[in-house]
């Protein structure tokens, strides 16, 4: 099968269900109005919040939640075939991460731009905030110490890629600096930044970076190092204001995934590659099944919870209008989608024959452990057909995922100093509440510790991270169903997507317990036990604040208009 066929072919889903379905959503569902104040007016800080055009603040959401997952976990899934994952990529872009993303950001902004966490106390009952808190803390645990491995083991297997990545840092101070005190457009310095980031890329070359005799000299491996360089990087960036550094190097990122997509796609397009892979792939006996574990092998790319976390936690705070919201929530995911169908031709058409791909996945821990190489590979095999050289290319791939991930740790690290603060305020512990310092540390320390805990199989915290991911869709989804019945509008649109979800990812929990525990992984069946309990707890809550909500309606004889704000 020509890979350019295929793309098409997605692309021609993605521009009918943004076109029409995300309008029906805008208007029959989340009854968008652009008269009303958005928190970022209302609540404007210079900080947080901060009112933002509609095409800078899609640039920071989209680069947000198009971290490494949507590469990441397509790469690996394309183990159990091509077909499968490129069908849950597509329908559950369309279906359901369109419908999550910008339902949860229309539901904050609606409500001072509270966290999902905090809206399932007001949307459900209180004991579900605090469910819901703990879940988030998981995932947020998990995300950080996930793309921070995913960071270090890039870092120690392309070198060259660490200078162009250090080196984007001071240039998106800068670019936000200038944009900042000269109140302009972000477009030329951003570009302007990206041909420098570009260019840096033949420095990285010349002088790549290994810290294997520093890390053997203090008694660490270099994946040690890494890690632990990277979360006290992000300890200091979740502490400074979003248009310091977080949003300039949003604006370079959101170019770079362009750029990226394009290389891509242009590549498949020039090369004429076709798809080696099996489109239903037979797995070696023992391997997990790819019913329910595709569902959540797949998370950013399909359908991603924290998603959920980005939209209610950073961008509903620069929200301009609410009309905004289709745009930045809804083509954010579609984008993201996207990013996974490349990724999946660059696992099987960028690898260039059958015997290699068959190779890098004979068995699943192999596919695991070699995702992110095979997407760098393929990228650079198809940049390559467009006259890159190819040590080049593998570089440039290499310095886009590292981009996304760390964008994604960025954000990741500020949500969860949020959720400590509100944890701290639930339990009254004022110095947790009010104290950033102490939160930024406890946002860093936990996960750094679950990232360096020895003989940790990436296969195996990559599944938990989907599973939690995908159970925090679910929630999010029961969430901005309950807001959307209240308000007598029809919430189908979200239902189908959330049973299907919480019934994949309740049952790869349970099966995971097992696996975890047989393979003597005691912290993950710990933290896997955890979640499933609050889990089904905040499942029976949201049951109970529906069928209240439906008593409430059939009391006063709603016939299922669309009224209420």
């Amino acid at each position: 099968m020509p890979a350019v066929v295929v793309a098409i072919l997605v692309f021609v889903a993605f521009f009918l269900g943004y076109r029409f379905y995300s309008k029906y959503l805008a208007e029959k569902v989340y009854a968008l109005d652009k008269s009303k104040p958005t928190p970022a007016h209302e609540f404007e800080d210079g900080v947080d919040y901060v009112p933002t055009n509609k095409h800078v603040l899609f640039g920071h959401h989209f680069t947000s939640v198009a971290g490494a997952a949507p590469i990441v976990g397509p790469a690996i899934a394309v183990f159990w075939g091509w077909v499968p994952a490129l069908l849950w990529v597509v329908l559950g872009t369309i279906f359901a991460a369109g419908v999550h993303d910008f339902g949860a950001l229309v539901i904050s902004v609606r409500n001072r731009a509270q966290n999902i966490g905090t809206l399932a106390s007001s949307v459900i009952n209180a004991r579900a905030r605090t469910l819901f808190l703990l879940i988030i803390f998981f995932l947020l645990t998990l995300v950080n110490a996930v793309f921070a491995v995913v960071i270090a083991n890039l870092f120690i297997a392309f070198p060259g890629s660490v200078i162009p990545i250090f080196l984007e840092i001071p240039l998106a101070i800068f670019i936000g600096q200038y944009i900042y005190r000269r109140r302009t457009s972000a477009l030329i310095p951003s570009l302007i930044g990206v041909a420098l980031l570009y260019l840096s890329i033949l420095l990285g070359q010349a002088f790549p970076i290994d810290l294997s005799p520093i890390a053997s000299a203090i008694g660490l491996d270099a994946r040690m190092l890494w890690i632990i360089l990277l979360f006290a990087y992000t300890f200091v960036a979740s502490r400074i204001p979003v248009w310091v550094l977080l949003q300039p190097r949003d604006y370079i990122n959101s170019h770079q995934l362009f750029i990226a997509l394009g290389v891509i796609f242009l590549g498949v397009l020039i090369g004429f590659d076709r798809i080696v892979a099996p489109a239903i792939a037979s797995v070696p006996e023992g391997s997990p099944h790819w019913f329910p574990f595709l569902f959540i092998t797949i998370a950013c790319g399909a359908i991603s919870g924290f998603h959920s976390l980005v939209s209610s936690g950073t961008t509903s705070k620069q929200l301009d209008n609410e009309e905004d919201a289709r745009y930045v929530g809804y083509f954010g995911s579609v984008g993201e989608g996207s990013l996974a169908l490349g990724s999946i031709l660059a696992a099987t058409a960028g690898l260039g024959a059958y015997t290699v791909w068959q190779e890098r996945y004979a068995d699943f821990n192999t596919a695991s452990s070699g995702a992110v190489g095979n997407f760098v590979e393929g990228v650079g095999h198809f940049a390559n057909n467009l006259g890159v050289p190819l040590g080049i290319a593998t570089i440039f791939a290499a310095v886009v995922v590292v981009s996304f991930a760390a964008t994604t740790m960025d954000t990741g690290v500020r949500l969860q100093r949020y959720i400590i603060q509100e944890i701290g305020e639930i339990v009254r512990f004022r110095l947790l509440a009010r104290n950033l310092t102490l939160a930024a540390a406890l946002a860093v320390v936990i996960p750094l510790g679950l990232a360096l805990y020895p003989d940790l199989a990436f296969g195996r915290l990559w599944r938990l991270f989907g599973t939690t991911n995908q159970l925090t869709a679910g929630l999010a989804l029961a969430v901005v169903a309950v807001w959307v019945f209240t308000r007598n509008r029809n919430p189908l649109a979200q239902i189908v997507p959330l049973v299907f979800l919480l019934a994949m990812t309740t049952w790869a929990l349970f099966i995971q317990l097992g696996d975890f525990f047989r393979a003597g992984d005691y912290l993950l069946v710990a933290i896997d036990g955890v979640i499933f309990v609050l889990t089904l707890w905040l499942i029976i809550e949201a049951i109970g604040a529906f069928q209240r909500a439906r008593s409430e309606r059939a009391a006063s004889g709603t016939d299922g208009g669309t009224t209420g704000a």
